[in-house]
């Protein structure tokens, strides 16, 4: 036993001074296997320090450490750049060209002697240069997001002796076309050796690389690339087995050619799984070289059958199935270490995705990690993998390379649907030769942004443009469209884009812009987040992925089960009509949770149920019945929830059937009631309550409750806004010529409203003041009974084109604490994006975001839906608002824009009660450019409404 204990120990010291851990000894001591040793970190969680020297920019000039990998700007190096300020030159002053200069050493294993060593880059930022041991590792590699390796096989030490590798990494490439092509850019460059680097060790023999074609029918096709060439004794074999590790079919073997390095395997397995996001069912094959009766080399491969197929001016087919893409761009990237991630980092970002009921992501604009792809193979999405070139491109020598190290890495991934060839311009046409011999899947080649490839791509159209499109020859499937802002873009206009798209019959769907945003720790800055003002606050979430109202928006829109009724009649009977929008999957493998609830003070669960998904085949509708039973109107609201085959919550709907008057929550009970005249102002005791109204503006001036001030008043007022570049016929203003500069600051168009009438009347159980206007204003009547409510009711009139229309109080801003409210939430809305809030009670504290610096959602200002009651917490007290109608909005106070009020500038609205509320703009297009959600409102007739108000002070 004494001694197991000190070999067990002895081994654990052979495995440390080795630097191989626990699954690499492993590997290390299989001969036919591929032996693996991590000289970096795998990812940013675990990165290894290596010996770092920084040329210029901050603490340059010093030999010291880094983790790699790692971006050397988040860990304290060089100098902080964002690629747009020099777009489009190649070698600019004031470019940050500083270089990184590494030295690592290390061991490999005595058993490795004899075999073919490689060391492997992941990605490198930007051109590398290394040596080992004093000897040349390899040739200079220019190219930042591709791997490469280097065969180091005849100046490698083994055993105890140990290896020195000196790697010198230039931030800006010597090559202008890569300078152009990667760092020229609408995003942040960094520098350093960002990805993973680790060194493989083959047989003599080997198995080089291998590309796979599994079609949907179960056809098998490999191109197996092999290291040296073979004699005539030598065979390679295929066995398949299942994610699990069972056996399926019978293994392939066939036979090299003598002096070939390559052999093809074909073949054919029965009752198969496909691949698609839907179901994305993986395979495993193993390759075998055999020699004789000897096994030389295992290489393990994972894969899916599935089948992509174009049909010109029609659309894309997986399997068979025509397909609808609801994608979104993506960067790599966190905060805090910029391009380097980690396995979590990039299944979470897949998981994220998915949660928003997309099926789809677009690499912008270069490859990701593998990591990534893995995740998008084992959940399920579609993949465009692009080489780099945003508007610049690479020359063709450097091209042609990395194609082929992005496509030899890439290819076997079932979740890669097509191949990109630069973004906006950044095409180079001479190499797109180059990927379909590397590639026996064939798969789709853009150019995204042009008409290219059978698929017509352009980016940032109106919606008009859009239909315009949509009736080219070609399929329409935009690679970035609705540049999502701050609190602009994504959501706001998708309803409208995607009926028009999913309906059209030759488009494929389409990417959003963007993911998440690209904000970066600024360590030579405190901390802070920096998205470089506009230009990296694009995202869908935020930098560590906090979700914004849009998330939801898409997650709604963008459902593959969509339940249609907007109301439920008087007879309902549990019957929704709902539509499958997915693409492979039958709505009997969903299920579907419902339930009613109350809503008093608190909301109460009266009952739920459950019932299993119903038989409506993919891109079909049918009719979804629950057992409701048939007192189901004594509840305020039934919500059903839609759950995936695989248990992913995919919406919930929600209904109401009540008048708002109905949800009043007020307490209600005796007190007394007057009204006395004072100097200017008419003042209405109710109890505790004393109303002060000015005689001379008929508004309400001021409130007291038990004595103490609320300083709520100066209304109600009319309000009404419109964009400044806007004709009063609701068009684009040609005759401004400073219109261009007004088409994101909203104008008060309230228009002057002179008192006419002033008066009050005692009754038994009330006092009722009345204010009678000429103008837009017209009444406000305030009945104020000895029930202790107090209620407004309020008209106006306004003919002509307005973007929000309502009525106003003025409270200080800064007194406000919190909010808490029945009905749509907890996000904001905005015209043109009233998806994705359920109904409920909600609360958040006051908080005043600036967009693309600060980060806490939900926002507190801004306008709310379907509500039914709320209360506004301040420092003086409570101001509590109930509604009475069906369609009008909460206004509290105006939303606030970043600074560079990129998205819009509105006069300050108080807390308002809103009959028209604005649509909000992306990034590109105006308001009225994203559809007719999007339009102004020309608005005529009287518009009547009323509210209670209750007043609690502190």
């Amino acid at each position: 036993m004494k001694n197991n204990f000190l070999s067990f120990l002895l081994l654990c010291g052979i495995l440390i001074s080795l630097n191989v851990d626990a699954q690499n000894y492993k590997q290390a001591f299989s001969n036919t296997e591929t032996g693996i040793q991590y000289l970096s970190g795998r990812g940013s969680d675990d990165a290894v320090d290596w010996e770092f020297f920084c040329t210029d920019g901050r603490n340059s000039g010093k030999w010291t450490t880094v983790p790699v990998p790692s971006c050397w700007e988040l860990q304290g190096f060089g100098t902080y750049q964002y690629g747009m300020p020099f777009y489009g030159k190649a070698n600019p002053p004031g470019i940050a060209n500083e270089q990184g200069k590494y030295k690592y050493k290390f061991k490999l294993p005595k058993e490795w002697e004899g075999r073919v060593v490689r060391i492997v880059f992941d990605g490198v930022m930007t051109d590398y240069e290394a040596q080992i041991n004093g000897r040349r590792c390899g040739y200079p590699h220019q190219g930042a997001f591709y791997r490469f390796k280097n065969d180091v096989s005849d100046r490698i030490f083994f055993g105890d002796k140990e290896n020195v590798l000196e790697v010198t990494v230039s931030k800006e490439s010597s090559n202008p076309s890569v300078n152009l092509a990667e760092r020229r850019a609408d995003y942040w460059n960094f520098g350093g050796i960002f990805r993973p680097v680790f060194v493989e060790a083959l047989p003599a023999q080997f198995i080089d690389r291998i590309a796979i074609d599994a079609d949907a029918d179960g056809s098998f096709y490999a191109d197996v690339f092999l290291g040296t060439a073979m004699g005539n004794n030598a065979k390679v074999r295929a066995e398949l087995t299942d994610i699990n590790g069972k056996t399926v079919g019978n293994a392939i073997e066939v036979s090299v050619s003598n002096g070939s390095d390559k052999a093809i395997i074909k073949g054919k397995f029965d009752n198969i799984k496909n691949w698609t996001p839907e179901t994305p069912n993986l395979y495993y094959v193993k390759f075998s070289l055999v020699e004789g009766n000897q096994v030389r080399h295992t290489v393990k491969e994972r894969f899916g059958f599935r089948t992509i197929e174009v049909k010109p001016s029609d659309g894309i087919y997986i399997n068979g199935q025509k397909v609808s893409i609801r994608g979104v761009n993506r960067h790599s990237f966190r905060p805090e270490t910029g391009r380097t991630l980690n396995k979590q980092a990039n299944y979470d970002d897949v998981k994220l995705i998915k949660e928003m009921n997309m099926n789809a992501v677009r690499l912008s604009h270069y490859p990701s990690d593998p990591e990534f792809l893995d995740a998008c193979d084992e959940l399920g999405l579609y993949v465009m993998v692009e080489l780099a070139g945003w508007h610049g491109m690479y020359d063709s020598d450097v091209g042609a390379k990395l194609i082929k190290e992005m496509i030899t890495r890439d290819v076997n991934h079932p979740s890669v649907t097509w191949w990109a060839n630069g973004n906006e311009g950044g095409h180079n046409h001479e190499i797109d030769k180059e990927f379909a011999p590397l590639d026996p899947q064939k798969r789709p080649l853009l150019h995204p942004q042009k008409n290219f490839g059978g698929f017509e791509t352009m980016h940032y159209r109106s919606y008009g443009e859009s239909q315009e499109y949509m009736r080219k020859p070609e399929i329409w499937m935009p690679t970035e469209f609705l540049h999502a802002l701050y609190d602009g873009g994504a959501g706001a206009g998708l309803w409208d884009y995607w009926e028009a798209m999913r309906k059209h019959p030759r488009c494929a769907g389409g990417f959003i812009w963007m993911f998440a945003d690209e904000g970066v720790v600024r360590t030579d800055q405190n901390g802070r987040i920096d998205n470089v003002g506009n230009y990296g606050a694009d995202g869908i979430v935020g930098p560590h992925h906090e979700k914004e109202g849009s998330f939801f928006t898409v997650k709604q829109v963008w459902s593959p089960v969509q339940i249609m009724n907007t109301a439920l009649p008087e007879n309902f009977d549990g019957t929704f009509d709902i539509e499958n929008r997915y693409d492979f999957t039958n709505l009997k493998d969903c299920r579907f949770v419902w339930t009613l609830k109350t809503f008093g003070n608190q909301e109460k669960i009266i009952k739920t149920g459950e019932i299993k998904g119903v038989d409506i085949a993919p891109h079909a509708s049918g009719k979804l019945k629950i057992n409701l039973s048939s007192d189901w109107k004594n509840a305020d609201a039934l919500y059903v929830t839609a759950y995936s085959p695989t248990n992913e919550e995919l919406w919930t709907w929600d209904w109401q059937w009540k008048k708002p008057a109905e949800f009043y929550s007020f307490t209600k009970g005796n007190t007394s009631i007057s009204a006395k005249e004072e100097g200017g102002n008419l003042v209405v005791n109710s109890g505790s309550t004393v109303l002060t109204f000015n005689r001379k503006s008929g508004e309400l001036a001021s409130v007291k409750e038990n004595g103490k001030t609320i300083s709520f008043g100066n209304g109600p007022r009319f309000i009404a806004l419109r964009r400044g570049d806007r004709s009063m016929d609701m068009f684009y203003n040609h005759d401004d010529n400073e219109a261009r500069s007004k088409e994101r600051i909203y104008t008060d168009i309230s228009g002057e409203n002179k008192l006419t009438n002033f008066s009050y009347n005692s009754m038994n159980d009330s006092i009722v003041v009345t204010a009678d206007y000429f103008g837009n204003m017209r009444q406000a009547r305030w009945v104020i009974k000895n029930d202790g409510t107090v209620r407004l009711d309020y008209s106006y009139q306004y003919e002509g084109t307005v973007e929000l229309m309502g009525i106003m109080f003025d409270y200080p801003e800064n007194q406000v604490v919190s909010k808490r409210w029945l009905g749509e939430g907890p996000y904001r809305v905005w015209q043109n994006r009233l998806h994705g809030t359920n109904f409920g009670i909600w609360e958040n504290d006051y908080n005043d975001p600036i967009p693309g610096e600060s980060f806490i959602y939900p926002e507190f200002k801004g306008y709310f839906s379907n509500w039914r009651w709320t209360d506004v917490n301040t420092t003086e007290g409570v101001i509590s608002l109930g509604n009475t109608c069906e369609d009008n909005y909460l206004g509290i106070y105006s939303p606030r824009d970043g600074r560079d009020v990129l998205l819009y500038t509105f006069p300050q609205t108080g807390i308002s009660i809103l009959k028209v509320i604005p649509a909000v703009r992306n990034k590109v297009n105006t308001t009225d450019l994203v559809g007719p959600s999007s339009q102004a409102k020309w608005v005529k007739g009287l518009q009547q409404g009323s509210i209670y108000l209750k007043f609690k002070a502190k």
